[in-house]
């Protein structure tokens, strides 16, 4: 995640840290509601426990980790609710981050979105979830960087972790959504590589309104409906 090295520990280890541990919380390696301790992720990866503290800090920043006064921490639980809070505010932000690609003149970015539509196009054929939740993420980034206005990214930064871990759930529990996603991912591409500003915007919104719609009962089913 972040595009940090996922193992290398040697350099700025408490970022290093912090990579390893959103990667295992995004992919449900670490559950939901996992209870987790200094010394037993000091002890895993092999470092002290002053880059624990400061790697959990960032993650509870991220809405990753939640931590209660002498009850310890957890991995932030996922729920029904905490779903339609976070896609309900996508649903606005990655739009106009679409809209504002669209009109970006950098033609070099645009052309990225095709080598990630490209990989996101084998994932989806293969059945690979995992890879193309990895290609979907790459195309979020590009069209941030499209986007190019530090304001809306920090506002989108403040939701992504957690919009993460739900994107990786459902793209490897409902095939049904990787296609949506491909198919409907292609069109909004199109739309910014063509400089439509308009049709991008309607499109991104359109996108995880049904994304966020179709995946409800999933998510309700799976994690229930409120925060415990």
């Amino acid at each position: 995640m972040n595009n940090r090295k996922t193992h290398n520990l040697s350099a700025g280890i408490s970022d290093n840290l912090a990579s390893v541990l959103e990667e295992e919380i995004v992919t449900l390696g670490l559950a939901p509601k996992a209870r987790l301790t200094e010394e037993e992720i000091a002890e895993k990866y092999g470092v002290s426990r002053s880059p624990v503290r400061d790697a959990l800090r960032t993650l509870e920043r991220e809405g990753l980790v939640v931590r209660q006064a002498r009850k310890g921490i957890w991995v932030a639980p996922m729920s029904l609710r905490d779903f339609n809070e976070v896609y309900t505010c996508r649903i606005a932000l990655e739009a106009l981050a679409s809209e504002a690609a669209a009109r970006s003149e950098n033609a070099e970015l645009k052309e990225q979105l095709g080598a990630a539509l490209e990989s996101m196009r084998r994932a989806s054929e293969t059945g690979d979830a995992h890879s193309f939740f990895t290609a979907d993420v790459r195309g979020s980034e590009l069209i941030y960087e499209l986007a190019d206005n530090q304001t809306l990214r920090r506002l989108l930064q403040g939701l992504e972790m957690q919009a993460l871990r739900y994107r990786f759930y459902l793209y490897k529990a409902a095939p049904d959504l990787v296609r949506l996603s491909f198919d409907e991912t292609g069109e909004i591409f199109a739309a910014i590589c063509d400089s439509r500003a308009e049709d991008a915007k309607r499109l991104s919104s359109a996108l995880i309104e049904k994304i966020w719609h179709s995946a409800r009962s999933i998510i309700e089913q799976e994690f229930g409906k409120e925060t415990a």
